[in-house]
């Protein structure tokens, strides 16, 4: 299956799936170096190398590190999904372009909170996964084939992708607003979605935007909400 898939896909699959299996399996045996030092940490005041502090090389890190293998399973499939399709419409290099813009705008957002949340609620908390990554690409699915169609494991139905799409964005803006500790960043999906838009935004303004024909790897798409 991975030898079908565009290059970059393949590999951030691969990386991916290694670094996370490493984290997983140090925290199960204590060892926390890996997410002291790759996760996504806020910025701390007077401690810039203390054990949870921020790192300049964690926006990138902290996607390729997941928390369980539920975690990793549900991003890889996104992955494998809207990354093959839209690698192919673009092309490697924007591809890899769009996806690095996602992951560090969802960092950007992610840090810029929890470092909040010190110094308003004095509570550390780190933030690891390509979530932030996948909400991009869905956005950019959901822009450049808006009417294909998209659907869940568990719902009998399927859904244009312009509104699936916002039908999930709304979700994750509703929970980041009013669903409390759900365990979950979903200011870092909202933050990977809207720099995503922003991109392809720009992309269309400078007349350099991407392909908007059929994707000769269109199908049917069965997506789980990923972390």
């Amino acid at each position: 299956m991975l030898s079908r898939l565009p290059p970059a896909t393949r590999y951030l699959l691969i990386v991916n799936i290694v670094c996370s299996l490493i984290v997983i399996l140090m925290t199960k045996w204590h060892v926390p170096a890996g997410l002291r030092w790759f996760a996504l940490w806020p910025w701390l005041p007077g401690e810039p190398w203390a054990s949870q502090a921020f790192m300049p090389w964690q926006p990138i890190t902290h996607a390729f590190l997941h928390a369980d293998p539920v975690h990793l399973m549900l991003n890889m499939l996104g992955l494998a999904m809207f990354g093959a399709v839209l690698e192919s419409e673009w092309g490697t290099r924007r591809f890899l372009v769009f996806y690095g813009v996602c992951v560090l705008g969802a960092a950007l957002c992610q840090f810029a909170l929890a470092t909040w949340m010190v110094e308003a609620q004095g509570r550390v908390a780190y933030a690891l996964g390509a979530s932030g990554g996948i909400y991009g690409l869905l956005v950019a699915f959901g822009w450049l084939f808006p009417n294909d169609r998209m659907g869940l494991f568990f719902v009998p139905t399927t859904f244009k992708a312009r509104y699936f799409v916002v039908g999930l964005i709304a979700l994750q803006l509703a929970l980041a607003l009013f669903g409390g500790d759900t365990g979950e960043s979903h200011v870092a999906h909202l933050g990977g979605a809207a720099f995503g838009a922003l991109l392809i935004l720009y992309w269309r303004r400078d007349r350099t935007r991407p392909p908007q024909g059929p994707s000769p790897r269109r199908r049917r798409s069965h997506l789980r909400v990923v972390r």
